[in-house]
């Protein structure tokens, strides 16, 4: 990032990676990427579908951002799968670096967000739920540039 905030040039173009909503959580999970605990990530497909926006693929770049919409660090995405919710394993789980240690405890965690007004309210949906067969996406990147040293 150059001083006055701007992107330098190149980075400009790359889309905006955004985890969870501006607040205490993208904080936390905006540290952990930063941390290196995060290298993992997941998704609901319907979101995806609901912005018209395509799924990840390896090798794609994007620029993370804090609550205040500053970029912080550009990611790499090195591996996309589309599973079932009932088949996410503990790998991906632990990887997320939110200090899970079960599958179930991931569950509830994410079942809280993805059941919560917000993420209803981005989806147009106020009933929105997941089950055991709702396709996510699991995403697996690495941080290719911390921007906080530029």
């Amino acid at each position: 990032m150059t001083n006055d905030g701007h992107l330098p040039p190149g980075l400009a173009a790359l889309p905006k990676a955004e985890f969870a909503f501006p607040g205490p959580l993208r904080d936390q999970l905006v540290a952990a990427i930063l941390d290196g605990s995060k290298t993992s990530t997941t998704g609901v497909v319907a979101d995806y579908e609901h912005e018209g926006e395509a799924l990840p693929e390896p090798g794609e770049r994007s620029v993370v951002v804090d609550s205040a919409d500053r970029p912080v660090a550009v990611i790499e995405t090195t591996g996309v799968r589309v599973v079932p919710l009932g088949e996410v394993d503990l790998a991906h789980a632990v990887d997320e670096g939110e200090g899970y240690t079960t599958v179930a405890e991931w569950r509830a965690g994410h079942e809280l967000f993805w059941h919560g007004a917000e993420f209803r309210a981005a989806l147009d949906d106020p009933g929105y739920t997941v089950t055991d067969a709702t396709p996510l996406v699991l995403q697996r990147f690495r941080v290719v540039s911390d921007l906080r040293r530029h």
